[in-house]
């Protein structure tokens, strides 16, 4: 929760307590500089000895004294200047977002030119071109191997980028789009049908990319698809890609767990639905979009 969130209470009692804490940390120094019976140092000791080595009853150092005040003077003048107490955004209303933002804003002044001249030309063009291509893989590096992996071969739910098989098209235009808008995958639960009929159904969806099948329960499955799956997978499961429905045909599972047949994954599937979602990429600025979709479009050709 950033400082602006928090509700005028919670930000009160932070700010009572973190000036309590400085204020009662002074007030206690200042106590025990007054209750020493001694300001100089002395020969005097306070009777206790132990091993041989006598405590003095010598007073706190002037030196650490006057830096226990200089630190609560820095203390306070920070509390004023700075972020600190509660939702107070301090004098010189400095925040990590607006410093952060400060050099993001910075760098893209810098590094605006390089890229602009870098992204001349078309995507299909860009895909050619070996440094252009060194900057695209570095922008998928920062921005796309957290979900997709640094190899692009993607993972559980996550698509490959290396392969053919392309959700929404495998054209640069369709990459372009894609990470402009970002895309929302939704399939909706077929839990309502009954374990029988998803069983069936299960073995249906496989015989369409000829992996092993009951042939009987396919049968019954095959109405029970035409009837709830084939208006986005197509009548004959190949899908459709403006919708980002899968081709059931070409045996390769976006949902594939990694402990479970790939049937007993699609019975998973028709019992639980998926949403799948990709951010928009648009921030990044239309020229980085353009060598970013040149790199991915590289990688499967």
């Amino acid at each position: 929760m950033n400082a602006d969130q928090l509700t005028p209470f919670w930000s009160m009692w932070v700010a009572v307590i973190t000036l309590g804490v400085i204020f009662g940390c002074l007030a206690l120094l200042l106590a025990i500089r007054k209750s020493e019976p001694h300001k100089e140092e002395t020969d005097a000791d306070t009777g206790h000895e132990f091993d041989g080595i006598r405590e003095l009853d010598n007073p706190l150092p002037q030196w650490w004294y006057y830096k226990f005040l200089i630190l609560t003077a820095f203390g306070l003048l920070y509390l004023a200047l700075y972020p600190g107490l509660g939702s107070y955004q301090g004098l010189l209303g400095w925040s990590q977002e607006g410093q952060w933002q400060a050099e993001m804003d910075k760098a893209e002044q810098e590094f605006a030119p390089v890229f602009a001249a870098l992204a001349q030309g078309s995507a299909d063009e860009l895909a050619q071109d070996p440094e252009a291509m060194k900057v695209g893989g570095r922008l998928f590096r920062n921005n796309c191997a957290i979900c997709h992996g640094q190899n692009a071969k993607g993972a559980y739910g996550f698509p490959n980028l290396t392969d053919s098989d392309w959700l929404y098209g495998g054209k640069t235009e369709n990459i372009v789009a894609t990470l402009n808008g970002g895309r929302a995958g939704m399939m909706p639960s077929f839990a309502h049908l009954g374990d029988e009929t998803i069983e069936q159904l299960s073995h249906y969806v496989v015989s369409l990319s000829g992996r092993a099948h009951d042939i009987n329960q396919a049968a019954l499955g095959q109405p029970v698809f035409q009837q709830n799956c084939a208006a986005c997978h197509g009548g004959d499961g190949s899908g459709n890609q403006m919708l980002g429905a899968p081709n059931l045909m070409d045996n390769i599972w976006l949902y594939k767990h990694p402990n479970l047949t790939v049937r007993d994954s699609i019975k998973l599937t028709l019992q639980n639905g998926r949403q799948g979602q990709m951010p928009a990429f648009d921030r990044l600025g239309q020229d980085k979009v353009k060598l970013l979709s040149a790199y991915v479009y590289s990688l499967s050709q």
